[in-house]
């Protein structure tokens, strides 16, 4: 093969060589050129990759350390009020009782309640406040109503247990 090349090689005249040698050159270049500003082109793209990743880093951290500090905590004393008692007057403070059909207490720290006509938005706000006392949905149904925002919701709470 390299016999070939050079026998082509040597077939052409000297202007010929030197045309081609110059197309090569300059081809090279352009390659070169083109390589070079796409691998600028990346490094300025992972350069500011870099400085979001540092920032999600640093973050992460500052998370793990709250988390680290919260678990350190003791566990939050269970009121000693009925959880019925308890969620009923969540209820009636979050503007729900309106709405509530039945409220049931199977055992002290189990509650069952049903709502009939509820707006979907304002009970997601009223399950929060329970969780933020410590008392968590267990199970829940939510079925749509035909008006827009309101659902039919029968769900059990139970109060949480200390980890």
């Amino acid at each position: 093969m390299k016999a070939a090349l050079l026998k082509i090689w040597e077939s052409r005249s000297p202007r010929d060589r030197v045309i081609i040698a110059v197309l090569a050159a300059v081809i090279g270049a352009a390659l070169y050129f083109l390589l070079a500003q796409s691998a600028y082109r990346a490094r300025t793209q992972l350069g500011s990759s870099l400085t979001v990743l540092r920032a999600q880093a640093t973050r992460l951290n500052l998370d793990a350390t709250e988390l680290e500090r919260v678990r350190a905590l003791p566990a939050p004393p269970t009121a000693q009020t009925n959880l019925r008692t308890l969620v009923q007057a969540r209820a009636e403070a979050a503007g729900l009782a309106r709405a509530l059909v039945r409220i049931d207490s199977p055992d002290a720290n189990q509650v069952q309640v049903v709502f009939g006509a509820v707006a979907f938005a304002e009970w997601l706000a009223w399950v929060a406040s329970l969780q933020a006392e410590h008392i968590r949905l267990d199970t829940s149904r939510v079925e749509a109503l035909s008006t827009p925002g309101m659902a039919s919701v029968t769900a059990t709470f139970t109060r949480s247990r200390a980890q």
